[in-house]
């Protein structure tokens, strides 16, 4: 089925970016339409921080706040549903979701989100976001002065470990496997008394996300409280590169100081296009593109 109305903006992604996004657009009384699964990459997380007003609260709650807010303002509609593909038309865009239905619109917005490539360890996947974490700025401060470890190796283990040393001097690197760092950074660590353990992961033993210990694969055991675990990942949305965005050398999409990509009139904005990945920022970033985007439009069409 073709929706036979032509939406000013459709925005892909539900979450703090896109709502940000719509609010602003909604106001300016541009229709819009946000569509969304409902599967944010941040739902095991219990509580969300570094965010004036709502410290504390969970991410569903903050969430489920903001899209009543975002609703109420008649020209915005919502899909509860992905997207699967969209293709560019003589009026803009055409968007295609999971079951079918097509969504025509002048311009896109996509606040998809990336999608964390994790080790093969068995349990991460379960303390993600809980007690394995990838950021000090929204957790940190909850496992101060814990044991904590840190899974990575290499120049951005080092350079992480030196970070997170503010928050905990009980700290130990894994490098998960035989270590790549320097002599001096050896040294270093040393000096601040930081073990570095190139033992193989085999699991986590947790209680319902909960870190208690790291089983290696030779049988030894070690107990944590947190693991700080910050690796590659991948864009959760292929279609801005299929319509032709390009993406940094870092695999961000790449957009401008209004949040526009490299093809005119689609925007990205959040986790996608930023690697400052807390809810503040994201709720910024699409208060600027709902903004520079609904200003764009109302001057085209003057």
């Amino acid at each position: 089925m073709t929706s036979q109305k032509l939406y000013d903006v459709i925005i892909i992604g539900g979450s703090y970016a896109g709502l940000s996004a719509g609010m602003a657009l909604g106001r300016a009384m541009l229709s819009i339409l946000i569509m969304d699964e409902g599967k944010p990459c941040n739902r095991q997380t219990p509580h969300s921080h570094n965010f004036l007003t709502n410290d504390g609260k969970t991410p569903a709650a903050i969430a489920a706040h903001a899209k009543a807010q975002v609703g109420i303002y008649p020209t915005v509609e919502f899909y509860n549903g992905g997207a699967t593909a969209a293709i560019k038309t003589p009026d803009g865009f055409q968007v295609e979701s999971a079951n079918g239905e097509l969504f025509m619109a002048k311009k896109l917005v996509f606040a998809t989100g990336i999608k964390d490539l994790l080790p093969a360890i068995e349990g991460l996947a379960e303390c993600w976001g809980i007690s394995a974490i990838h950021c000090p700025y929204c957790h940190g401060y909850e496992v101060r002065d814990e044991r904590t470890g840190i899974l990575g190796n290499g120049d951005m283990a080092f350079d992480f470990t030196r970070l997170i040393s503010n928050w905990t001097k009980d700290l130990t690197l894994f490098t998960n496997g035989p270590a790549t760092l320097t002599a001096s950074q050896r040294e270093k660590l040393e000096q601040h008394k930081i073990e570095v353990i190139e033992k193989e992961m085999e699991k986590l033993v947790h209680q319902q996300g909960q870190l208690e210990q790291v089983v290696f694969k030779d049988g030894s055991r070690f107990y944590l409280k947190a693991l700080y675990a910050p690796g590659p990942f991948e864009q959760h949305c292929k279609i801005p590169e299929q319509l032709g965005c390009e993406l940094t050398e870092e695999g961000y999409i790449k957009t401008d100081a209004s949040n526009e990509t490299s093809i005119e009139g689609i925007y990205a904005i959040g986790d996608n296009a930023s690697k400052m990945r807390t809810v503040a920022n994201a709720v910024a970033m699409g208060t600027t593109a709902g903004i520079a985007l609904s200003k764009k439009m109302i001057l085209e069409e003057f």
